[in-house]
């Protein structure tokens, strides 16, 4: 199993905070998000937020790439309607590259 932590911002607006969190609760996401996510090798999704921070924590297959992950990801039903939506929430970090939205953190410590 792969694991991949991801980081992106959220427009500083409350009611878009709200809304952002509302469309993940678990009741609220639809269900071709979730059944797209796990056809393309993601195992388990968990998404953080501290202000506008978020952090996204993947556990994925063993042969899971990220992009080709994500890329194959947009082909499933309503991913790219959903991309849509959320862009509204989402606010991409200064440094991100472009066409990049979630940047991959890099794994500086470990305790085992």
């Amino acid at each position: 199993m792969k694991r991949f932590c991801l980081t992106l911002d959220l427009k500083n607006d409350p009611e878009l905070i709200a809304a952002y969190e509302f469309y993940h609760a678990k009741e609220n996401i639809w269900p071709e998000i979730a059944n797209g996510i796990k056809a393309c090798g993601i195992l388990t999704m968990e998404i953080y937020r501290v202000a506008t921070r978020l952090m996204m924590i993947l556990e994925t297959e063993d042969n899971f790439e990220l992009k080709t992950g994500f890329d194959k990801m947009l082909q499933k039903p309503r991913q790219k309607e959903w991309a849509a939506l959320m862009e509204k929430f989402q606010q991409r970090l200064a440094f991100a590259k472009p066409g990049e939205l979630w940047v991959e953190m890099k794994s500086i410590f470990q305790l085992n």
